[in-house]
């Protein structure tokens, strides 16, 4: 079996779409998405309605908790909070956000032998980030089951998104594996006389995954891994009319591959220990 896994679609459309006609060629048997369906771009609604028609499996991003509750204190948010809350939820249907909130935390199975585990972010949470440099010992702890996880066992492979650029890990004999992001692929290490050309960067990413689906076996098939990049019309995507109160802030991000609070990303990695004025 050939599943294609995807995250991080953000309310892009045009990425969506060339990813979906990307996935269309490859003979793929499921499509797994793992969530952050909306939030960011401008077209929440016709995402979720593509994803809805076309996956097969969908997990619940951290994006799509927040912006399909209803139980926010405003008083206690940022003017901007504020305003990103109003603007995406005026683009759902109760209905529409009932149903993102109603969607799992995780997802597994068998794969050759494998025990296959799913989610966003992490086993335990849904917005914490975990990148290549963190510790072993914390990357270690993807593995692990949480009373959130479908079953109390280890997982052999890890597939998850969140992070927004994709990576495979080994450690243990286990793998780790994040898919990047549909619609908000960014580099977070930066620098810009090394950088290489932005279109390295400014993708729709997704992942491959074939092996003998259900399988407790290890069979002489094995397992394949495939990262997938695909171009696609930023500029369509972002003309549009919109009071999206991140226009400005979204069409930067996705033009140049870069979140647009570096200083955010750079303190999170001096939590690690990584010298980011190395970079």
């Amino acid at each position: 079996m050939r599943i294609a896994i995807i995250s991080d679609i953000h309310g892009n459309l045009e990425a969506l779409k060339a990813t979906l006609k990307d996935i269309e060629k490859r003979k793929i048997d499921k499509i797994i998405c793992l969530g952050d369906i909306i939030a960011k771009g401008n077209h929440s609604a016709e995402c979720l309605k593509l994803v809805k028609e076309k996956c097969d499996i969908i997990i619940r991003g951290n994006c799509d908790r927040h912006f399909s509750e209803t139980n926010h204190d405003m008083d206690k948010m940022s003017e901007i909070e504020r305003k990103r809350l109003e603007w995406n939820q005026s683009l759902l249907t109760q209905e529409q956000m009932k149903w993102l909130n109603a969607l799992p935390f995780s997802y597994e199975f068998m794969l050759n032998g494998s025990l296959v585990r799913l989610f966003h972010a992490t086993p335990w949470i849904d917005k914490e980030p975990i990148v290549n440099e963190n510790h072993i010992q914390t990357k270690y702890k993807m593995f692990l089951p949480t009373e959130k996880t479908i079953s109390q066992k280890k997982a052999d492979i890890v597939i998850y998104g969140h992070i927004h650029h994709p990576f495979l890990d080994k450690i243990y004999n286990r793998t780790l594996i994040n898919v990047g992001s549909v619609g908000f692929s960014f580099d977070v290490i930066r620098n810009k006389e090394k950088d290489a050309n932005v279109l390295e960067t400014t993708v729709a990413n997704y992942f491959i995954l074939e092996g003998d689906y259900g399988s407790k076996e290890y069979t002489e098939n094995g397992i394949s891994f495939e990262f997938r990049r695909v171009r696609y019309d930023i500029e369509k995507e972002l003309n549009c009319k919109t009071d999206n109160p991140e226009k400005n802030t979204y069409g930067y991000e996705i033009r140049n591959g870069m979140y647009g609070n570096m200083q955010k990303i750079n303190d999170n990695f001096r939590k690690l220990g990584v010298d980011v004025d190395k970079f």
